[in-house]
């Protein structure tokens, strides 16, 4: 049985040419880089090397990158960090209601501690209004954290418009840009972010490093303790092997970017097309235009049935589909992006999220369909809420 994986938003495997880079610096190269022997020297220089070539692939200073364990350390880092630091200039934060966990929890602990957090609307798409934005903004504002491709929906929000309002308003600004970067083209003085958070793990590098942007000027909190890695922000032998692999993720990432997308979004719209042409009563969720949403993604609720149903009989024919964020996916709750866009708490239950990547096909795609055609029949017979749910639903429409 051919196994198909569509599931990419959650994470990618690591290219072989990423790999290969990363090999010698498990056990060949396997100095400490911040020991001041030829070993420790050795495993510098490769560090550095690569933090060189992360900065230049964002369009910033080499001081300006961060190494991390992944993009959840970063958003902590980010807004912990900036918040902590300048918590006697205002205690105000800006965030949305269809962040990544990351940031939507990091803001909760926030609150905690006596900080006041406003969480954003969206519409219908899963978009930010720059007008609302503004208009929460308050002179207590110190900071503003909006995602710039949300993990669910893959909506692409307007960050240089938003990060542009910030400015002028003198409140720094963050963005989670885990699901972009790899994806969609990622320049920070053009976007004029004042901090960024990165993954490897999302554009075939590899699991457990990730970067974060500060601009150089932004304070932020020391945030481990310990050591002085890192100009004394994050205390911990840095990870050689994996940053390495995050530079040449970048690399190769930036380098196919656009025939990477222009044939991943060739699959995803036949997937999407074919659904919508053969099963009834569903919802697509998020943009309807595609170049507002990243190449690779799809969402769909199936009303009158859950979406782990429909993700353990797609897994029994080999195909990897998530029932939201990977982050969220062992909850019963429905997906907070969902709610929030406005789908009844009845047929978020019911949502997949279709990821799509490089190695995906037009065969698989319509395999996809076919196998998922069947299942959603299947469990719609099987279900007891299906007609119901659906009657009830063309009264509020």
């Amino acid at each position: 049985m051919e196994r198909i994986y569509l599931d990419h938003g959650a994470t990618t495997g690591v290219a072989k040419e990423v790999l290969e880079k990363m090999m010698p610096y498990f056990s060949e190269v396997f100095g400490n880089g911040s020991s001041q022997h030829f070993f420790g020297r050795e495993a510098l220089e490769a560090i550095d090397n690569a933090r060189e070539s992360i900065a230049k692939n964002l369009n910033c200073r080499s001081t300006e990158i961060y190494f991390v364990s992944g993009g959840s350390e970063a958003d902590n880092m980010a807004i912990k960090g900036y918040a902590l630091a300048h918590k006697d200039k205002g205690n105000h934060i800006i965030t949305s209601k269809i962040e990544h966990p990351a940031v939507l929890e990091t803001c909760r602990k926030l609150e905690k501690y006596g900080f006041e957090v406003t969480y954003l609307d969206v519409d219908k798409e899963g978009f930010v209004s720059p007008k609302d934005f503004e208009a929460a903004i308050k002179d207590t504002t110190i900071l503003a954290s909006i995602m710039m491709v949300n993990n669910e929906i893959g909506a692409i929000e307007p960050i240089k418009e938003l990060a542009a309002i910030a400015k002028a308003h003198g409140v720094v600004f963050h963005t989670d840009a885990v699901q972009a970067v790899g994806n969609i083209p990622v320049d920070v003085k053009d976007l004029g972010v004042d901090m960024l958070s990165l993954s490897a793990h999302k554009f075939y590098g590899p699991k457990g490093v990730g970067v974060l942007y500060k601009k150089n000027g932004v304070k932020i909190q020391r945030f481990l303790d310990g050591g002085e890695q890192e100009r004394n922000l994050r205390a911990s032998t840095l990870n050689t092997p994996g940053i390495v692999g995050c530079a040449a993720a970048l690399d190769l990432a930036i380098a196919h970017m656009e025939e990477n997308n222009k044939k991943t979004q060739e699959v995803r719209d036949y997937f999407v097309k074919r659904v919508q042409e053969l099963i009834p009563n569903i919802y697509y969720n998020g943009p309807k235009d595609p170049s507002k949403r990243i190449p690779g993604n799809s969402d769909f609720s199936f009303i009158g049935i859950e979406g782990e149903g429909i993700l353990f009989h797609l897994d029994l024919h080999g195909i990897a589909v998530s029932s939201g964020s990977a982050c969220s996916s062992g909850s019963l709750d429905p997906s907070h992006v969902l709610l929030a866009i406005g789908i009844p708490m009845a047929v978020a239950h019911g949502s997949i999220r279709f990821s799509f990547g490089k190695e995906n096909t037009i065969e698989q795609a319509e395999y996809t369909v076919k196998v998922l055609e069947q299942t959603v029949k299947q469990l719609r017979a099987m279900s007891p809420i299906y007609e119901e749910l659906l009657e009830e639903l063309k009264k509020n429409v």
